[in-house]
């Protein structure tokens, strides 16, 4: 899949636990772990809104394509 989410990597910059997110963001661990495998279809503008100001990122900084080719 071209789109690469990139959450691991924010967590450890910004030294936050996954459940320390999901509890800010107010989301499910499990989704959250969905998200970070990269194994969600979609994602809501407010649930990235959510997570980038938890992190104080930018939705760039979760969130890269790459091409496949």
């Amino acid at each position: 899949m071209p789109i690469v989410v990139n959450l691991d990597v924010m967590l450890a910059k910004r030294k936050m636990k996954s459940n320390e997110l999901a509890e800010k963001v107010g989301i499910t661990t499990a989704n959250l772990s969905i998200l970070k495998t990269g194994k969600a279809k979609a994602i809501r503008f407010s649930t990235l809104e959510a997570i980038c100001e938890a992190l104080d990122c930018q939705p760039a900084d979760i969130l890269e394509y790459r091409d496949e080719h």
